[in-house]
């Protein structure tokens, strides 16, 4: 073979080559919080990415409640144990970064999404909404139903958690400028069951109360049954929570429930796994990714279904 002939074919190999090794296969774990729709959605785009782009190969695990700390760390040593090169993953609470520690030091890259592990140097990226900015959404529309000295009650998430805690300091700081009275707020563990149990003793405690925030699903559709359970007319009390699922659209379209802010579970997924992927792959990609937030109203919501 001629020397021209013989660089020629080298030069094709080599681009033939390189393809393929951009695309080695890779194993992923994806672990998520608690049995929700928010989260199956999140898992099912999870599996449609897997499809999409052969090569990538993703087991799942998820927890039992939104405290289940001990069984997302199990997960965690489980993924480690079976191999994965990277785990993504909605982070229940910043004590499992311990488990995290022992996986990155044996060589695996982690992606977290919905929630933040604030001071953790560990993370490959973060993949999630800006829940301070999404709170201030929900509170920016509170302040165009209420008026100053309208009473307000909030069902907190989980107490701790940083993204559940920024909604309530974002919806806070979007009411800012209207002299609303806070007249209570209690821990939901983002749990219908505890939703109706707090907006139930708010109701009994403040019979004027004249809206209530809730920073997660589930106790936003909670509350809507305490409401419809009390009598209270859907237009004496304004309701606003946060995920529009679990019962919100049921809420919304039964005019119990005013607004909610919803989260993008599919975008935010689909952006979590490709950062991971990429990132063992050896590509760059940004340490914080935005999947946005949007105010969902009885007249919008079909978009966002």
């Amino acid at each position: 073979m001629k020397p021209q002939s013989l660089l020629g074919a080298l030069a094709l190999l080599a681009v033939a080559v390189v393809p393929s090794l951009a695309q080695e296969p890779v194993k992923l774990g994806f672990i998520t919080k608690f049995p929700v729709p928010f989260f199956a959605t999140m898992e099912n785009a999870a599996k449609d990415y897997a499809k999409r782009n052969p090569g990538v190969e993703i087991i799942y695990g998820q927890g039992t409640s939104a405290t289940d700390i001990e069984g997302q760390i199990a997960q965690i040593e489980s993924m480690v144990t079976r191999g994965v090169q990277g785990i993504a993953i909605t982070p229940v609470d910043p004590t499992v970064s311990t488990a995290l520690d022992k996986a990155v030091a044996a060589g695996i890259k982690v992606v977290l999404m919905d929630n933040n592990i604030p001071d953790w140097k560990g993370r490959t990226a973060l993949a999630t909404t800006d829940n301070f900015a999404a709170g201030k959404i929900a509170g920016e529309y509170l302040k165009t139903v209420l008026k100053a000295g309208d009473t307000l009650g909030i069902l907190e998430g989980v107490p701790g958690v940083p993204a559940l805690d920024d909604r309530v300091t974002g919806m806070l700081e979007g009411l800012k400028g209207l002299d609303v009275k806070i007249v209570g707020k209690g821990a939901t563990n983002c749990t219908e069951e505890l939703g109706i149990s707090v907006a139930e003793d708010l109701l009994t405690k403040n019979p004027d109360l004249k809206a209530i925030y809730a920073a997660c699903g589930p106790p936003a559709a909670g509350a809507a049954r305490a409401i419809k359970n009390a009598g209270t007319a859907n237009d004496k009390i304004v309701l606003v929570g946060f995920d529009f699922c679990c019962g919100e659209e049921e809420a919304l379209k039964s005019g119990v429930e005013d607004a909610s802010v919803a989260q993008f579970p599919t975008k935010m997924a689909e952006l979590g796994v490709d950062a991971l992927v990429k990132s063992i792959r050896g590509e760059k990609v940004e340490s914080l990714i935005d999947s946005g937030a949007a105010l969902v109203t009885p007249e919008n919501m079909a978009k966002f279904k």
